[in-house]
């Protein structure tokens, strides 16, 4: 088996995949996606929980040069995206390539020969010469910290890893988080459960979601015109760009939002009460704004209970609140989100003179342009630190990193170089203006959130123009970068 290739990505997702048919088209065949995972799909693949679906309207979350007109819903369910993503698997041969069951332990650069060496969970080692990591920001599900929480004598799983096995029917059961899962699984299975008691933090704001299937004549027409669907993609492209001003520079304009989501909230909760724990206690767009018709509806449901006390423990048939209240459950669901701000963890990436990328980023993650690291020569990630969006399609700005990415592999044979590293000080000045953007933005303005390490740094989000981002990407610049000859 061979062990030795050009380029080796980490994760079989879209970045992966769109970085594998990049490579493929530019022949460069050379290639080995490394997979932990038994088939293709990334977050798609393990978020299969009742109801899961996208955010982002399917004509704008999909490959720009991989079209689908027959998305069935404005925006597309999980299986549909997943179907999506294998079926350009196959129509760009990518399944040859691709070492499923296969999980990264870590990597290290050696100098000397020029290539990334990469060990496994199973102990295999292979070596390249670019080491490309498509493992996303949203892989690695968060268990909170509860005391007892081992003790808990039923089922308890997190969404990211349901259990299709297990029927909730009848049960009472208990979901902790109140996150972008959870107002699309809770609403699927309130109507089947005996009891839902659903544990808040701190409450989302929730606007209305325009979702509406296809008509048989829509997807015939975007079907038939390539024109429309190029139109269709670039009027939602438009329409969700102008959001990132509610976010930045027009602030004021999120309270138009908020006045939304207060409308939506009162519509479907008449008790007095319930408004007050259903009203946050934020800025609107501080955390994620979350879209949904029917998760409102859902918490005023007779069988539904939404509990703002915070938890003091798990106990094995329950759980036990702060006011002494223990909340009994049959099954416990963890709608608590991923460990969003660590990076490549729990890979151990090591590069030049043995530094390791934890130590790099002891203050927190960063890169230049969110794709390369000082200190790591031709280490490049998609969906890396600060490329994230509060507006749009992650989608749209993994094409520009691979984008980013050919022209520098380009640029290196251009240059008969064995290896490019970022200056230190193009990656310092990138970073230091980009975190004075940040500190302007909504996402500063006080609260905790996903987009933020545990010091305060938000080290997920783009603070602009998806359409400034792809300028920036448009073409390495060789004065960015240290080249070493062969």
């Amino acid at each position: 088996m061979q062990n030795t290739f050009e380029v080796a990505i980490i994760g079989a997702g879209f970045g992966g995949l769109g970085m594998a048919i990049k490579l493929k088209k530019a022949g460069r065949d050379s290639l080995v996606l490394l997979e932990k995972a038994e088939d293709v799909g990334g977050c798609w693949r393990e978020n299969s929980y009742p109801g899961a679906a996208c955010d982002v309207p399917s004509h704008l979350y999909s490959y720009s040069f991989e079209r689908k007109p027959d998305w069935s819903r404005r925006f597309a369910p999980q299986a549909e995206i997943f179907d999506y993503l294998r079926h350009c698997a196959r129509k760009y041969d990518l399944y040859r390539h691709i070492r499923f069951g296969t999980e990264v332990a870590g990597a290290h650069f050696d100098d000397t020969a020029g290539l990334w060496r990469i060990n496994t969970t199973r102990g295999d080692t292979l070596s390249a010469r670019y080491l490309i990591t498509a493992t996303g920001q949203l892989n690695r599900p968060s268990i909170p910290r509860l005391p007892g929480i081992d003790s808990f004598q039923g089922p308890a799983f997190h969404s990211a890893q349901w259990r299709h096995d297990l029927d909730l029917t009848g049960k009472r059961v208990a979901v902790i988080g109140t996150g972008a899962s959870a107002i699309q699984f809770v609403p699927a299975i309130a109507p089947h459960v005996a009891r839902l008691t659903l544990f808040q933090r701190s409450a989302p704001y929730v606007i209305p979601k325009a979702d509406r299937p296809y008509t048989r004549l829509e997807k015939a027409l975007i079907a038939r015109s390539p024109l429309l669907q190029k139109l269709s993609r670039g009027g939602i492209y438009s329409l969700y760009e102008t959001r990132v001003l509610g976010f930045t520079a027009l602030q004021q304009v999120m309270t138009l939002y908020a006045r939304k989501a207060q409308a939506l909230m009162h519509k479907h909760i008449k008790d007095p009460a319930l408004r007050r724990t259903l009203t946050p206690d934020y800025p609107i767009g501080c955390k994620r704004v979350l879209i949904s018709n029917d998760y409102y509806p859902a918490l005023a449901r007779d069988n539904v209970q939404v509990v703002d006390t915070r938890i003091d423990n798990i106990t094995p048939t329950g759980v036990r609140t702060r006011d002494g209240v223990e909340h009994p459950a049959d099954v416990l669901i963890y709608g608590t989100g991923f460990q969003a701000t660590e990076f490549l963890s729990p890979m151990q990436i090591t590069g030049r003179n043995g530094l390791s990328l934890n130590q790099a980023w002891r203050d927190g993650a960063e890169a230049y342009l969110g794709i390369t690291v000082h200190g790591f020569p031709n280490l490049f990630m998609l969906y890396g630190p600060n490329t994230n969006l509060g507006h749009s399609s992650i989608v749209y700005m993994l094409e520009s990193q691979i984008h980013y990415v050919m022209d520098s592999l380009k640029t290196m044979d251009e240059r008969n170089a064995r290896s490019l590293e970022v200056h230190e000080v193009s990656q310092d000045v990138f970073n230091l203006a980009l975190q004075e953007q940040i500190r302007s933005t909504v996402w500063d303005k006080g609260c905790t959130s996903w987009y933020k390490t545990d010091s305060g740094k938000n080290t997920n989000n783009w603070p602009g123009f998806t359409f400034r981002y792809r300028q920036l990407t448009r073409r390495i610049n060789p004065d960015d970068y240290h080249f070493t000859a062969r």
